[in-house]
C-alpha cells in the first residue's frame, strides 16, 4: 500500500478544535503522520496547512510563512480572552468613536510593531501554558515580541455603545489578531475585542485551493514537490546528483541557501547550498517514502 504524502490545505470550520481537524486527517486518510503548520482557535475559520507522510517535513519551511485574516473587532468591551469567547472584564460607551478616529489608532498597530501576547495563549511561562495559569486564576503578564503586520486595513464603522469595524490584516507568522483587537479598542480607550477571524492566506496558498474538514481525501493532497517549488528556489539535479543527496552525500552547486532539489519532475529533498555544495537537510524522496509506506503497514 502507498502511504499518502502531500500537503493538505483545509478549510476549518467554527467551533471545532485544529487537533479535531489532524484527527478527521488522519482519520479520512488511513495514517498517523500528520502534522499542522500553525493551528487555529476554536471560534476561528479558515485556512489549515498539514503535512502528511513524508511531507511533513516540509512544515518547517512553511510554518513562519505571513498569513493574512478577515477580523470583525467588537469596541466597547474587554474580554479576558481577547475575543468573544471570554468572560467581560471591562465596557465603555462607544458611540463617540468615529472613522477618522479608527484610522489614527491603526497607525501604531501597523509595520514592525513590538506585541504583548493575548495572555490567554498556548505560549509556555515557566513550562506551563499562559492559558492554564489565566484559568487557575494566575496573572499573567507576557513580554512583548517583535511582528509585522504590513497591512491593517478597517472597513466602515457600525457605530453604536458597542461598536464594531470589520479588518483585513497581512502579517508575520506569530503576530495575534485578538491582540491586536485588544490594543486598537485600548488606543481608542473603549476597550475591544475580536467577534469573528477567518484565515484566508498562508505564504501562497489560499482558500481556493482548500477542502473542507469533511470532505478529505488523497486527491486533494499537494504534491511536495509543488508546494516546496512555490515557497523555495528550485535547483533541478541530475541523476547522479540526485543519488548523492538522496544518500546524504554532498553534491557540487552554485546554489546559496535553503533549496528545494529536484529530479525528473519529483523532490528529493530540502538541501542548503554552502561552499560550492548542497548539504542535506530534509530528504523526501524515495527513500522517505519508502519508510512511510512501512510506518503505516505497522501502524494498521
Amino acid at each position: 500500500m502507498t502511504a499518502p504524502n502531500g500537503v493538505l490545505l483545509v478549510d476549518k470550520p467554527a467551533g471545532v478544535t485544529s487537533h479535531t481537524v489532524v484527527a478527521m486527517a488522519r482519520r479520512q486518510l488511513g495514517t498517523r503522520k500528520i502534522g499542522h503548520a500553525g493551528t487555529l482557535d476554536p471560534m476561528a475559520t479558515g485556512l489549515m496547512v498539514l503535512g502528511v507522510g513524508p511531507a511533513t517535513r516540509l512544515l518547517t519551511f512553511l510554518v513562519g510563512l505571513d498569513k493574512t485574516y478577515e477580523a470583525t473587532i467588537a469596541l466597547g468591551a474587554s474580554t479576558i480572552t481577547d475575543d468573544a469567547e471570554g468572560d467581560v472584564v471591562e465596557t465603555a460607551d462607544a458611540s463617540a468613536i468615529t472613522q477618522e478616529a479608527l484610522a489614527a489608532a491603526v497607525v501604531p498597530l501597523t509595520g514592525d510593531i513590538e506585541q504583548v501576547p493575548s495572555a490567554v495563549s498556548a505560549i509556555k511561562v515557566d513550562g506551563k501554558r499562559s492559558y492554564a495559569r489565566v484559568r487557575a486564576g494566575e496573572d499573567v503578564a507576557l513580554a512583548a515580541r517583535p511582528v509585522t503586520v504590513s497591512r491593517f486595513d478597517l472597513g466602515p464603522l457600525r457605530s453604536g455603545a458597542l461598536a464594531s469595524v470589520d479588518a483585513v490584516v497581512d502579517c508575520t507568522s506569530g503576530t495575534y489578531i485578538r491582540a491586536l483587537a485588544r490594543d486598537l479598542g485600548a488606543a481608542l480607550g473603549v476597550g475591544g475585542h475580536l467577534t469573528a477571524l477567518r484565515r484566508t492566506q498562508v505564504g501562497p496558498f489560499g482558500l481556493e485551493d482548500a477542502v473542507v474538514a469533511d470532505a478529505i481525501v488523497p486527491g486533494a493532497l499537494l504534491r511536495p514537490v509543488d508546494v516546496a517549488s512555490r515557497v523555495l528556489p528550485v535547483v533541478t539535479l541530475d541523476d547522479e546528483d540526485a543519488r548523492l543527496l538522496a544518500n546524504g552525500r554532498r553534491p557540487r552547486t552554485d546554489a546559496v541557501g535553503i533549496v528545494a532539489a529536484v529530479h525528473d519532475g519529483e523532490l528529493v529533498g530540502i538541501a542548503r547550498g554552502e561552499a560550492g555544495r548542497l548539504h542535506p537537510v530534509a530528504n523526501l524522496g524515495v527513500a522517505a517514502a519508502d519508510q512511510a509506506a512501512k510506518d503505516a503497514e505497522a501502524d494498521a
